[in-house]
Order: structure tokens, then C-alpha cells, then sequence
């Protein structure tokens, strides 16, 4: 099993969550532009926006201001974040902790 990068020290915590951008997602999709194309603007890889795109990477305040002017958005709104869950996760760390 995995451990996603998380080592376990005893009595520290450990965040299983991701933040993500719901209305990025929302604001991509609905501006026409496809991720390839934005990756290029913004002149990063594809992969590197997918990770951003989906949490699993924050973007830096030039990629944010970028894609803020790209999709013609106000980037408090754009990058407005939710926490979430990874019950996948929740449940390997619970296992890792017990050993």
C-alpha cells in the first residue's frame, strides 16, 4: 500500500484532504476552451493543469492571475476553494496508524 507521501509520526495530524476549485471546473467549461489549448496559454503542461485543475496542486499567483485573465474572471471568485475528503485515504492512514 501507497502512503501518498505521508509519513506517520506519533501524535501529529496528517491532512487528508484536497482543495479544489469548483469554479474554475465551472469556468473552463463553460468559456469552450479546452484544457490542451489553456495548458498552452498558460504555458505549462497539460498534466500540471489537470493536478491544479483537480487538487492536487495549488497554483502559483502568476498561474492563478493568468488564468484569471484568460477566462475573463475575478480570481477571488475563480479561486474560491472546498475542502474535501478522500475516505480512500482516511482509511490507509487509519491502517499505517495502527502499526
Amino acid at each position: 500500500m501507497s502512503n501518498h507521501g505521508l509519513q506517520f509520526t506519533k501524535g501529529k495530524t496528517v491532512s487528508l484532504g484536497r482543495e479544489i476549485y469548483p469554479n474554475l471546473k465551472l469556468r473552463i467549461y463553460t468559456s469552450g476552451i479546452r484544457q490542451n489549448r489553456l495548458a498552452k496559454m498558460l504555458g505549462i503542461d497539460e498534466a500540471h493543469l489537470s493536478r491544479i485543475i483537480n487538487g492536487f496542486r495549488r497554483p502559483s499567483g502568476d498561474i492563478r492571475e493568468q488564468l484569471a485573465t484568460i477566462l475573463q474572471s475575478d480570481p477571488e471568485w475563480l479561486f474560491y476553494s472546498m475542502q474535501i475528503n478522500d475516505p480512500a485515504m482516511t482509511t490507509e492512514v487509519q491502517s499505517h496508524a495502527k502499526v
